[in-house]
């Protein structure tokens, strides 16, 4: 029933485009709200203003909801001219709220599938959702280039992870000047990769009260260093000097167990497979034990395999940010 109306919803959308509102423009101030004292110095920011750029993009008539484009600058500036532009997608149900708010992440592959049918439900649910690009995806993406947010090159990596958790943190106070959002209801969402990076950004945000992780975790090097897909890079390593601890300190600044302590404060959710081979299973276990054992739900299936239990992850996840 619910495929059946968002079809038709968006058989309907071609008539109500016109009737939709122009683009709106606007500033919007990023404060901290305390010292930052707690949060890793490479991810605190300071006060700025920036300007955005909404535009209306689709009506889906029968689920009622409204998606618009939003752009704004990325707090980072990298020598990649469309990665310094942040590009989202908002997802705002119908009515006069207010209502959640929910920045919302993708997995690896990036294509936003996973993202926008999440943010679809969210938005039926009455929560609005934002779906962040993060650096070197989509429109971020130099062209012709194959230059990555994830790469062997640790330097890039390490800072393209600084960047996806400061343009989410702009990305929080844009929710939090919304005047049909609930500023005490703004949250974060990430699946896989974009598990990761919700992690290390609510750790950083303490806006960000309601965390929703699927398949990730923390404690990656100990969880990596025996893995059978891993292996055979990690030993490459050791060739080089680089051994177990001297690898845990050069990935700690991107693995949300160093500061986990930061989530006991958050209203967390974790959801992990049982049998995950790509994300071990030892990493959920470990995040959630080090966040004060909030609440977890295991899915019987491996990490692509959770597909089969979309339904049931969102389920949690809905009732998690309402």
């Amino acid at each position: 029933m619910r495929l059946m109306a968002l079809v038709t919803s968006l058989i309907l959308t071609a008539s109500v485009l016109a009737e939709m509102r122009p683009a709106e423009t606007g500033k919007v101030a990023f404060k901290p709200v305390d010292d930052q004292s707690t949060v890793a110095e490479r991810y605190r920011l300071d006060p700025l203003e920036f300007a955005y750029e909404l535009k209306p993009k689709r009506e889906l008539v029968v689920s009622g909801i409204e998606i618009y484009d939003l752009t704004f600058p990325s707090p980072v500036k990298t020598k990649y001219e469309e990665n310094n532009t942040v590009h989202a997608e908002y997802y705002l149900p119908k009515g006069k709220g207010p209502f959640p708010g929910v920045i919302i992440l993708d997995i690896l592959d990036g294509s936003q599938v996973v993202s926008r049918a999440l943010a679809s439900v969210l938005a039926q649910n009455g929560i609005a959702g934002l779906c962040v690009q993060m650096p070197y995806y989509g429109p971020r993406r130099p062209a012709e280039s194959k230059v990555r947010l994830i790469s062997p090159n640790l330097n890039h990596t390490m800072d393209a992870i600084r960047q996806t958790v400061l343009d989410n943190r702009c990305a929080t106070a844009w929710l939090e000047s919304r005047p049909e959002i609930d500023k005490k209801k703004l949250g974060i969402h990430g699946t896989s990769l974009g598990s990761f990076m919700a992690a290390l950004t609510a750790e950083a945000e303490p806006r960000l009260n309601n965390v929703s992780l699927l398949l990730g975790g923390g404690g990656l090097v100990d969880a990596y260093w025996e893995h059978p897909k891993a292996k055979p890079f990690l030993q490459a390593l050791t060739l080089i000097g680089a051994d177990k601890d001297a690898m845990k300190r050069v990935i700690a600044p991107a693995d949300p167990i160093t500061h986990a302590d930061e989530l006991k404060k958050r209203n967390l959710l974790m959801i992990a497979a049982s049998r995950d081979d790509v994300v071990p299973p030892e990493c959920a276990k470990c995040l959630w034990e080090a966040t004060g054992k909030q609440k977890i739900v295991w899915l019987n299936s491996t990490h692509v395999g959770a597909a089969v239990y979309l339904f049931t992850a969102t389920e949690h996840i809905v009732k998690h940010f309402k």
